[in-house]
């Protein structure tokens, strides 16, 4: 079975953690989108991992750990990575990484700051880690793969070009002998992982094994089907599954949805259920919410049905995990938005222009909170009647089953649902 995972709202909706459960139970995990921008964050044993760019199965020896050619690949990020999770006794034996993955290079860093800066209040809120300049340069067919690393005169070729028209757009001479050999550095050492990862992807298929795509963000974050221009540079929901991997549709087997029992965003950008208050603040300091990449204060508020009602039919989910849902034990209340009002008219399908995710209101149907401590429960069975009640509520206006729930960040705090 191939099996695609993906976040439902603006990302952090705990996708690590389901990745690290379900990768038990498969033969690979396949990162298909994204880089260094996205922090997937794994807890074992409380022994905390994040990653970056690395495939969370890599935890679990003898699986397939997948960098596919839609990830724009950070050398010295990835080295380190590796480096990081060695020293902690993580064998990389079983890791690949595309040789068509885009590299991030050091003007591509520069480059984002630089466009963030001149946005001024209307900045986006990038991580600055080069992620969107690597993929324009991927789109504008000036960028550098992963393959060209282990090429001198090829990596030279185009490197000449890139620094000609950075120098033009940035007004910065930057030294081309010594990135030159920088990057030949980092290809010699990355060069046992680099591979062609979709035959390999179709060859494991072809033997029957059972492959896991992870994905990085969220849908409300892709650059087509996101809340743009405040979004990441890829196709972050499962549309970007096969372009980002080189396999057909047909290969996919289910696609589950992750979501959060409410609704945080990082950086800047509309969020219609945002609370800029106490409850907000509690939501923060209970989630523990801060970007795993770049430790920013996530901005939090009520579920959004809506959002989810979107993410279901952009992604054709076919079930969804909740995570979380122990933060909101102690409160009295607690909301979900079912629809927006526009200037007087009511909306039940996620808006697509700006000025209507800026000037829309939610409205919320109340339910009553449980005020207990779920933290402990093993089982749905277990929980509260009030905090049953809620899941429920967010299948029906989802319209899409609940199959596993999780009251903390440990593997074992995880649960089916009936």
């Amino acid at each position: 079975m191939n099996i695609v995972v993906v976040g439902t709202q603006w990302g952090d909706e705990g996708k690590g953690r389901v990745i690290d459960l379900l990768a038990r139970k498969v033969d690979a995990v396949v990162r298909y989108q994204g880089g260094s921008n996205a922090g997937h964050t794994v807890v074992v044993n409380k022994e905390k991992f994040v990653f970056h760019l690395i495939p969370s199965g890599i935890l679990h020896p003898g699986k397939k750990a997948i960098i596919a050619n839609g990830v724009v690949v950070d050398p010295e990020q990835l080295l380190k990575e590796i480096g990081e999770l060695q020293e902690r006794g993580i064998s990389m034996d079983n890791l690949y990484v595309s040789a068509n993955s885009h590299v991030v290079m050091p003007y591509h860093k520069d480059v984002e700051k630089w466009e963030e800066a001149l946005r001024g209040k209307s900045k986006i809120g990038t991580t600055g880690r080069g992620i969107g300049p690597a993929y324009a340069d991927k789109a504008a067919r000036r960028g550098i793969r992963m393959g060209d690393l282990l090429e001198r005169e090829t990596l030279k070729e185009k490197l000449s070009f890139n620094l000609k028209i950075y120098k033009s757009l940035l007004g910065i001479t930057y030294s081309r002998k010594e990135i030159l050999e920088k990057f030949l550095e980092y290809g010699e050492k990355l060069r046992k992982y680099i591979t062609d990862t979709s035959l390999f992807i179709y060859n494991l298929m072809r033997e029957g094994k059972d492959i896991l795509f992870e994905g990085a963000q969220g849908t409300l974050l892709d650059i087509d089907h996101g809340t743009y221009p405040y979004v990441t540079s890829s196709n972050s929901a499962a549309v970007g599954v096969c372009a980002g991997c080189g396999i057909s549709p047909r290969s996919i087997s289910k696609i589950i949805g992750v979501a959060k029992a409410y609704t945080t965003r990082v950086g800047e950008g509309p969020f219609p259920t945002e609370l800029k208050n106490e409850i907000g603040s509690l939501l923060q300091e209970r989630g523990n919410e801060y970007g795993a990449t770049t430790g920013r204060p996530r901005r939090c508020g009520w579920f959004d049905g809506v959002a989810l009602r979107y993410a279901t039919r952009v992604n054709g989910l076919d079930e969804l995990i909740l995570t979380k849902l122990d933060i909101l034990d102690k409160l009295d209340k607690v909301k979900i938005c079912v629809a927006y009002k526009f200037r007087g008219k009511i909306i039940q399908d996620f808006p697509n222009r700006f000025i209507m995710w800026r000037e829309c209101e939610p409205i919320y149907e109340e339910m009553e909170g449980w005020k207990e401590d779920t933290s402990k429960v093993t089982s749905y069975k277990d929980l509260p009647v009030a905090a049953r009640n809620y899941v429920k509520k967010i299948e029906q206006i989802g319209k899409v089953p609940i199959r596993l729930l999780s009251v903390g960040p440990q593997r074992e705090e995880m649960f089916a649902t009936p």
